[in-house]
């Protein structure tokens, strides 16, 4: 089912619309790990949610995800969101962004992904959420 991003918004009121990673595959990744319920978390620099910038998420908001060509791919609902360092971030969360299989693995690619965006620093905070799925429009409801 294609819906458009109007419509999307019309479902959910309230909706903020993001891409999941920097690039047409790491969003296409990203999705489909959200789509098989093994990416249940995510993070971003604080810095991106200053003032102008994202708005930071809300436990209780749902969230429109879009695919790299800016189409409603899925709906999330955050659960919990909290600040952390960088370097205190523990396997438990690392492992529910379903991207690694170990801590290690996760600091190497978001040390990356943050240097590719702005800059990485080991203290830098970040805005830690953890979601659920709430429909998914290449496949219908959850």
């Amino acid at each position: 089912m294609s819906i458009s991003v109007d419509d999307a918004k019309a479902r959910y009121p309230g909706a903020e619309t993001f891409t999941f990673g920097d690039s047409r595959a790491l969003c296409d990744e990203l999705l489909a790990l959200v789509r098989a319920g093994v990416k249940t978390a995510t993070c971003g620099a604080l810095r991106e949610f200053s003032p102008g910038g994202e708005p930071k998420p809300i436990p209780g908001q749902r969230d429109i995800a879009l695919d790299w060509d800016g189409n409603p791919a899925l709906v999330i609902e955050s659960l919990a969101v909290s600040e952390c360092r960088f370097c205190d971030v523990d396997a438990e969360f690392a492992l529910a962004e379903g991207e690694n299989e170990s801590l290690a693995g996760w600091r190497a690619a978001h040390q990356a992904y943050f240097e590719r965006n702005g800059g990485f620093e080991p203290e830098m905070m970040l805005v830690c959420e953890r979601f659920r799925m709430i429909e998914d429009f290449g496949g219908g409801d959850v």
